[in-house]
């Protein structure tokens, strides 16, 4: 079980004062990888020009564009909602950026009101995320939406 609450604490301990956005992103998804076991990708997507474009990552290589929309991250973007979903395989349009990836979750990062982007956590588990980690999951962005 993770505990969101020291995992929550050492983002705001390393996010503070610090105005770069790589490091803070790039060192979010290095704790995520830390923190959550059974993980084989945590990162992030940034709106770009209307579509998501790949930003700071821990994991094998990943799709650089995503339309809003399209796969589970597009859906989050799209939707404004975390997307939970135990089996990737049953989510309509679902994109296979690794053939690993079993269960995933993403959770919109929101600035001033707008999408900024989204966390993308995946597991090579079937039905790996809980709602408490959706819970956890959404306090980590919201010490992130301070940030960017």
């Amino acid at each position: 079980m993770t505990d969101y609450s020291l995992l929550c604490q050492s983002l705001a301990a390393i996010t503070d004062g610090v105005p770069y956005e790589t490091a803070n992103l790039a060192n979010a998804s290095a704790l995520i990888r830390e923190y959550l076991p059974d993980l084989n990708w945590a990162g992030f997507y940034k709106m770009t020009d209307g579509k998501l474009v790949l930003g700071p990552f821990q994991g094998k290589t990943a799709c650089i564009e995503i339309a809003v929309g399209r796969g589970v991250c597009g859906t989050a973007a799209l939707e404004n909602k975390t997307q939970l979903v135990p089996d990737v395989h049953q989510f309509p349009g679902h994109i296979a950026c690794d053939c690993a990836s079993n269960s995933e979750i993403v959770v919109p990062i929101r600035v001033d009101g707008k999408i900024w982007g989204v966390l993308d956590i995946d597991s090579p588990v079937i039905g790996r995320f809980s709602e408490e980690d959706k819970n956890g999951l959404e306090d980590f962005v919201k010490i992130l939406e301070k940030v960017l």
